[in-house]
């Protein structure tokens, strides 16, 4: 649950508590998927503020990505269901995620130019791969808001549900993932991470090397006998 404000304050609190959240998931065993979302009707809005110094600003903005990163690196499918409003902070954490899913209520922004801001946990790269960079730069040069509908056109989304089904999809869409192999899961996205950025014959080296590695787990033998026995696989992310 996040907690809209708008001080650098409540900022470095919401990132500090998710900071804990991510440690914890990280170090246990029994959680399999993430997901995120707000409480009420909204998501998340919390700002970074207005009173900060050069230092403060870089500080708040390297524990910003640290915390980002550290998410993306947890190895568990990650998935944020927007249900609302979604902007600032909340959008940069919903970028995060391997995907969003939301509701046709939701709305999605970076409002931060109105205070003589830009996105600060890793929000201008993140939005601009996602949408491209001239979609990306209007909406932080513009700070406008969009629909869950614009979203979805621009493929800043991935589902769009109902209000009334966004969490009963989510959680339906999270337990098919979570029904999957973990090993192939957290080696399909660091290869598709590490590969997005780089030329497609490196990055296809990359997938080579990795498809090879899921050769010598436990979940390709048990995946594959499962498959030649006609039953269900019992995956243990090794």
């Amino acid at each position: 649950m996040i907690i809209p404000g708008s001080s650098a304050a409540e900022a470095r609190q919401v990132l500090e508590a998710l900071q804990r959240q991510i440690a914890a998931i990280a170090a246990s065993s029994d959680i399999k998927g993430i997901i995120i979302t707000g409480s009420g009707e909204g998501f998340c809005r919390t700002a970074a503020g207005t009173a900060l110094s050069h230092i403060q600003a870089s500080e708040l903005a390297s524990l910003g990505q640290q915390v980002m990163f550290s998410l993306e690196k947890t190895g568990r499918p990650c998935i944020a269901a927007v249900g609302g409003v979604c902007s600032g902070l909340g959008l940069e954490l919903a970028l995060a995620c391997d995907f969003i899913v939301a509701s046709d209520t939701a709305s999605f922004g970076l409002p931060g130019i109105a205070a003589g801001q830009i996105p600060f946990c890793g929000g201008t790269q993140r939005l601009a791969r996602l949408v491209g960079k001239s979609r990306a730069k209007e909406m932080i040069y513009s700070g406008e808001m969009i629909t869950a509908g614009e979203a979805f056109r621009i493929k800043l989304i991935n589902r769009l549900y109902a209000a009334k089904d966004l969490m009963s999809e989510a959680v339906r869409l999270m337990t098919l993932i979570c029904s999957r192999s973990p090993n192939a899961i957290r080696i399909g996205g660091e290869v598709i991470n590490a590969g997005y950025d780089i030329d497609l014959q490196t990055a296809c080296l990359l997938e080579r090397n990795a498809f090879a590695l899921c050769f010598a787990s436990y979940d390709q033998r048990e995946g594959m006998q499962a498959f030649l026995d006609k039953r269900q696989p019992g995956f243990k992310g090794e």
